[in-house]
């Protein structure tokens, strides 16, 4: 794949980097303004006269295709086992890619980023948990079609809307121009996940005979199931950077309203013919935690400065030849025209918000 061929043979961190292991700086750092334009932002780049900034922006990009190459697989027609463990593995390694600029890289930026640009510390945050949330979507499907025991079915459920409700959290205080529309989906995944955790948690209560306690789990799953339809027409009305993703038109998003009408008539039927016991009027807490199936980012690396970085090398830059009007910030008025790229678009849509 190309882009992992951009680290593989990597340069760019002899302009950062000391050739001789010491903490000193390169002196090509500062030499060259960057600019790169933002997911949110439109047109009008950030910019910066740092490779630091480049090699940040250049790991980004990489962690935005492995999200792209995700959605690509999880939007075939018949996605097979290895396509799914395939998107899984994506979205593990575009969190870690995150993560790894979080800690150790955006950090030592001398100009901190913006508010709303892509390497300001929410939107990361957002990009890191999203990516683990749909990483562990695909955990939950597996499960659903093994069959696996309701109970960690439901847990994985609520971790996963916990998953979303803090990525929503992130973007809180930024400005809803920009992350109305982003915020929207990610409300509706929560509500989503948390009518698929009290579905299944009112299957594991009926296991254990507590069928009035399942029935109230059951009602409010048909709840947040009403709710996630609400927001899906919201968030298809709702105009902002973007994408818009259809979750509502999904087969997986459809069978849930089947499986949660199904299994709260059966749990109605069984109260009046066998148990007869009360229906709570407060929904039970949602205390569930799964110990398999939770997804961490793979961690990441750059890999060394390349080889053809020498002291002989470094030493044949001559500073004073730079140019001198490199400005590090872009013109009010100036945009930088999108690169056409070719078709990475899914075959058809995969409800992944991120690509």
């Amino acid at each position: 794949m190309k882009v992992v061929v951009v680290f593989q043979k990597n340069g760019k961190r002899g302009f950062i980097n000391s050739l001789d292991n010491s903490t000193q700086e390169s002196k090509l750092r500062y030499i060259q303004n960057f600019k790169w334009t933002d997911t949110l932002q439109g047109h009008v780049p950030s910019a910066q006269q740092d490779a630091v900034f480049e090699l940040i922006s250049m790991a980004f990009n990489v962690a935005l295709w492995y999200t792209k190459y995700a959605s690509r697989l999880a939007g075939k027609e018949n996605i097979t086992e290895d396509e799914a463990k395939e998107v899984h593995r994506s979205l593990k390694i575009a969190a870690g890619i995150f993560k790894h600029l979080k800690e150790n890289h955006i950090p030592k930026l001398i100009t901190p980023a913006e508010k709303g640009r892509d390497l300001e510390v929410r939107l990361i945050d957002s990009y890191i948990i999203q990516c683990q949330a749909e990483a562990q979507e695909v955990t939950i499907a597996r499960a659903i079609e093994l069959k696996h025991n309701p109970g960690l079915i439901a847990a994985l459920a609520h971790e996963t809307a916990n998953f979303y409700q803090r990525a929503d959290h992130s973007l809180s205080s930024l400005e809803p121009t920009y992350t109305a529309k982003w915020r929207k989906y990610l409300h509706l995944k929560m509500c989503f996940y948390t009518a698929y955790a009290y579905c299944y948690h009112g299957q594991t209560l009926l296991a254990s005979d507590k069928c009035g306690e399942a029935i109230r789990s059951l009602q409010e799953s048909e709840k947040f199931y009403a709710k996630a339809e609400a927001l899906c027409k919201e968030y298809g009305e709702t105009k902002g950077p973007g994408t818009t993703a259809k979750p509502s038109s999904h087969l997986f998003f459809r069978k849930l309203g089947s499986l949660v009408k199904n299994t709260l008539e059966k749990c109605q039927r069984e109260n009046g013919f066998i148990y007869f016991q009360k229906v709570p009027t407060e929904a039970p807490q949602l205390e569930l935690k799964a110990n398999y199936g939770l997804v961490e980012p793979v961690p990441f690396e750059f890999p060394p400065v390349n080889a053809h970085w020498t002291p002989e090398i470094l030493t044949a830059f001559d500073l004073t030849k730079r140019p001198k009007d490199d400005s590090a910030k872009p013109k009010p008025e100036e945009e930088l025209k999108p690169i056409k790229e070719p078709d990475i678009k899914p075959q058809k849509d995969s409800g992944c918000h991120i690509s």
